[in-house]
């Protein structure tokens, strides 16, 4: 595992514009950072594609026993919830099931989980398409770990018969100021459409409700759609509750039981359920087990309210809009550094199959404007 410097190519802002990638600079600088790039062997590589789809397996049995124990409380989901919860995972609705597990790995010993994006994870246009396209452009002869894009447009394929026949499906996201949302909904209405559904987009904030049914700007029924929109906002939403009445009417995916693995009090019952596995760090919802630890909210985003506490020693903090939330500790994974920058492995998963991963990097806290970096697999 290496980080290499390499010139960015001369019209490289324009070549990712076209390609959807609209924020591709932050506080004046790159944010899509194709000033260097990251070398893996194979085996190295392997090990992430191993330690990804052995998480999703433990994360299974991890679903299976919070919802036979209706640990629910753990996890601050609205009790009006919980039956939902248990019903979409019982009955399992057609849905993409895919996620981002953020990992910590230095090329020498096991990726370590340091949480699961797979209720609204974002770095997905980053990741599927920009890297790809820049490593084709530049190293053209080597390869990079990236199937993210085929195995979206075969999962949709694969649910398509299963979805409301004669509706298209609607995506949906709010309104929001960087148009990095807007660009990830509309990439993942391409890759539905590019496996022969036909889709809508939609805001938010303009879903009607007609007292029995959720509604279009054009009075239409909306019978399948894709949120990215995290589901604890949307069961507080006033429209939230009238999920319950239309249970029978609308699917939503991602679905509902992703609140559990997308909330970070699922990590003490991982290791509870599994404590020393290679994959992962001891992770407690009562108090830190040692003296070096990371304090995270149950329910945030970006690294916010993210605490980094080593031998007792507070040495890097995080404000943000969590500060209320319970939380958990984990272990202190010690991140590579490459001249003070931090990569976290980004690796994503489409319905149990490991399908690529991206690199974010910065200092120890990875947050918003941390910088994606490209990746090639070598020797």
């Amino acid at each position: 595992m290496r980080r290499l410097a390499i010139p960015p190519r001369p019209d490289w802002e324009a070549k990712v514009e076209s390609l959807g990638l609209v924020w591709h600079t932050a506080s004046g600088a790159p944010y899509w950072n194709e000033a260097a790039y990251y070398s893996f062997t194979l085996e190295e590589i392997e090990r992430v594609e191993a330690a990804t789809q052995t998480l999703y397996a433990l994360l299974l049995e991890a679903g299976d026993y919070v919802v036979s124990r209706r640990l629910f409380d753990r996890f601050a989901i609205p009790e009006w919830c919980w039956p939902l919860i248990e019903e979409a995972w019982r009955d399992e609705p057609p849905a993409l099931n895919y996620g981002r597990f953020d990992l910590g790995f230095d090329g020498r010993g096991a990726p370590k989980l340091f949480e699961f994006n797979c209720d609204t994870p974002t770095a997905l246009v980053e990741t599927a398409v920009i890297q790809w396209d820049w490593k084709e452009a530049v190293f053209p002869h080597l390869d990079q770990f990236n199937s993210l894009h085929d195995k979206l447009v075969a999962k949709w394929k694969d649910i398509g018969p299963y979805l409301a026949k004669g509706a298209p499906v609607h995506f949906t996201h709010a309104r929001e100021s960087t148009g990095e949302e807007a660009v990830t909904t509309a990439y993942l209405m391409d890759t539905a459409r590019s496996a022969g559904l036909d889709t809508h987009g939609i805001l938010v904030s303009d879903i009607g409700w007609d007292g029995r049914r959720f509604l279009d700007l054009d009075n239409h029924e909306i019978r399948s759609l894709y949120h990215l929109y995290p589901w604890e906002w949307l069961v507080r939403e006033p429209f939230g509750r009238h999920l319950l009445e239309t249970r029978d009417r609308t699917l939503w995916i991602e679905p509902i039981w992703k609140m559990i693995w997308s909330n970070k009090a699922i990590l003490p019952i991982l290791w509870d359920l599994h404590p020393r596995h290679e994959n992962l760090m001891w992770a407690t919802c009562d108090r830190p087990a040692s003296d070096s630890y990371v304090q995270k909210p149950i329910l945030a985003r970006e690294g916010a309210n993210i605490r980094l506490v080593k031998d007792g020693r507070e040495i890097a903090a995080k404000d943000g809009a969590y500060a209320d939330s319970p939380v958990v500790y984990q272990g202190l994974y010690d991140l590579p550094s490459f001249d003070g920058l931090c990569p976290v492995i980004g690796a994503w998963i489409v319905d149990g199959v490991a399908a690529g991963m991206g690199i974010r990097e910065d200092g120890p806290i990875t947050g918003n404007l941390s910088r994606f970096v490209p990746h090639v697999i070598e020797g």
